[in-house]
């Protein structure tokens, strides 16, 4: 019998009620440590208080209009994005896979209207990720994400980023419009591009007049330790960016970011939203941003990294039969496993520990930018018997 609830999910069998900062509580008070913490979307953990302060008072006020009238929280917020990134305009949505529409959608009005409307393909990468909606799923490199959907959808192109010569091939296409690519990816596998494979990638596309799209919604707002993945490196930003997740630290939140001239074919009716940028949101993304984009804040992430990272390779050390590889960059954290990882994660429960899983076997740690160093260390504690146990039972099978 079909449950109320449509079978898409698999969820573990844990009920929380409550949730304080990197905890999380069921009804019978047992306490989780939370490093899925919403698939890194709650950047400052649960029930932070400077989100709940700014939630309540919007909620009092006013929660949503429609974009039919103006929303003065959407101009200071987008205020606050382009002056600490690439950008010149913003348009605001509630998800990730709404921020990469709308990103691909400025990507080929841009070209079309400069004359160009042959230039509609979207290139991307193996496995890479961008979202569950129709466009967002033919622009994953994921053949998986299509099973059952139909064809796969015109327009998109996917190359593996390691293949110089496909990449160069598929932004020099006639055809090509944009390309999109995750600076670290998440249910990739945690990989974390270098600064050549950027470099490279901003070079082409520029020689090109091809387009190049950020994919942030999981590795910007603060989790690498920048307040965007790519701003560790100089010279290679985008011409648009999508960003979610973090943005409103819990809160649905999407947003493109472009500048000028990729935005230049978006004009009134090209896009909408009836509920993105609504004073809710704004109010506490708004929020989020002043919190997270505070040095301190962001030093606090590459510190509470670096421990998490050291302990890590640590323990990859000791137990190189369950962990073959670290990956990620700042607080998104990967290790790619010998053992199956949704047995790890498995196990990782018993210890009431809640790791996220990812492609290519790979666990992701993806703990709030506010875990303490002390809770950090607890962290590496229940990995390390996690690994233990793990270790135990290829003994015992063996």
């Amino acid at each position: 019998m079909l449950k109320p609830i449509m079978p898409v999910y698999n969820p573990a069998p844990i009920a929380p009620v409550r949730g304080e900062g990197v905890w999380l509580f069921e009804q019978n008070g047992a306490a989780w440590l939370d490093c899925i913490g919403g698939v890194a979307s709650n950047a400052l953990g649960h029930c932070h208080r400077v989100l709940v302060q700014a939630l309540s008072a919007q909620a009092e006020k006013l929660w949503h209009v429609s974009n039919l009238l103006q929303v003065p929280g959407q101009a200071a917020l987008a205020e606050r994005l382009i002056s600490t990134t690439f950008a010149d305009t913003a348009f605001f949505c509630n998800t990730g896979t709404e921020a990469v529409e709308c990103a691909i959608k400025t990507a080929r009005r841009f070209h079309n209207r400069n004359g160009a409307p042959e230039r509609v393909d979207i290139v991307g990468f193996s496995g890479s990720f961008h979202g569950r909606t129709y466009a967002a799923i033919n622009a994953s490199g994921n053949a998986a994400y299509l099973d059952g959907f139909g064809p796969a959808m015109a327009g998109f192109k996917h190359v593996d980023l390691d293949n110089a010569e496909d990449v160069r091939a598929a932004i020099l296409a006639p055809t090509t419009a944009a390309v999109i690519v995750e600076p670290v990816q998440g249910e990739g596998g945690a990989r974390a591009l270098r600064e050549d494979d950027l470099r490279r990638l901003r070079e082409l596309t520029t020689g090109a007049g091809v387009l190049l799209i950020y994919d942030e919604v999981q590795s910007g707002m603060g989790r690498t330790g920048r307040l965007f993945a790519h701003q560790w490196f100089e010279g290679v930003e985008p011409d648009i960016m999508a960003i979610a997740k973090a943005l409103g630290s819990g809160f649905p939140v999407g947003a493109c970011l472009s500048t000028a001239v990729a935005a230049s074919g978006m004009s009134t009716g090209a896009h909408g939203s009836t509920f993105g940028g609504n004073p809710l949101a704004m109010a506490v993304a708004s929020a989020a941003f002043d919190f997270i984009a505070n040095p301190e804040t962001l030093a606090h992430v590459r510190l509470v990294a670096a421990r998490l990272r050291d302990g890590l390779a640590a323990l990859a050390s000791r137990y190189p039969d369950i962990i073959l590889e670290l990956r990620g960059k700042g607080l998104l954290i990967g290790a790619r496993l010998r053992s199956e990882n949704r047995a790890f994660m498995a196990a990782a429960r018993d210890q009431r520990l809640l790791i996220a899983g990812g492609g290519d076997n790979c666990i992701r740690l993806l703990p709030p930018l506010t875990i303490t160093t002390d809770e950090a260390d607890e962290v590496l504690a229940r990995l390390e018997a996690t690994c233990a146990a793990m270790a135990t039972r290829i003994s015992d099978a063996a």
